[in-house]
């Protein structure tokens, strides 16, 4: 049987953290997508667009949550 790590929202939190993005730590993927968006739009955030390709290309591991969020307020560019 194989386990696979599902992409939730403290992963998602934790990956725009590593791309230097300010989240809260008990931020829920919809405002971390919030704010991620936000920063983005005021200063480019560097590996931003890749992060999000990367993320969208693992549906089948992405939590509905994160995937909605991303949809929402982070549109692959």
């Amino acid at each position: 049987m194989m386990i696979v790590e599902l992409i939730d929202g403290d992963d998602f939190r934790a990956r725009l953290s590593a791309l230097g993005v300010d989240i809260p730590e008990d931020a829920d993927p919809e405002t971390s997508a919030r704010i991620a968006a936000e920063t983005h739009r005021v200063q480019a955030v560097e590996g931003l667009p890749e992060t999000v390709r990367e993320l969208m290309n693992q549906r089948d591991i992405l939590l509905p949550a994160v995937r909605q969020a991303i949809e929402r307020f982070l549109p692959v560019e």
